[in-house]
């Protein structure tokens, strides 16, 4: 189980790397403007913004790898705070943004952060 909950941080950690890199250097291309259902005019208007998002992804992807490279029980609290921020992250999105993140961001983290817990 713990071997899973480890994948799974890593998954976790990759996707918002992917995050990072979507908003912080391809937000104003058509692929990124069509997954976040933006006008060329309102990306390029926000791509500080964005850019600004894509550091906090940054630090939660920083924040998983952390828990999986430091000892415990370091590495334990640190996978369960970051996994627990992104759920936060996820459900605020969820009700301010788009329901979209609730699958996108908040229910990877929820998943994660059980099988964090599961593991022990």
């Amino acid at each position: 189980m713990r071997l899973f909950a480890e994948i799974l941080v890593g998954l976790l950690a990759a996707l918002h790397v992917y995050i990072l890199v979507m908003e912080m250097f391809l937000w104003t291309t058509p692929r990124v403007r069509a997954s976040f259902g933006t006008t060329p005019e309102f990306a390029e208007e926000t791509k500080v913004l964005a850019a600004n998002q894509g550091v906090y992804n940054g630090f939660l992807a920083a924040g998983l790898i952390w828990g999986l490279i430091a000892g415990d029980p370091v590495g334990q609290a640190a996978k369960i705070f970051f996994a627990g921020c992104v759920v936060v992250a996820g459900l605020y999105g969820a009700a301010t943004v788009s329901r979209r993140i609730l699958f996108a961001q908040a229910l990877p983290g929820a998943i994660t952060l059980a099988a964090v817990l599961l593991a022990g």
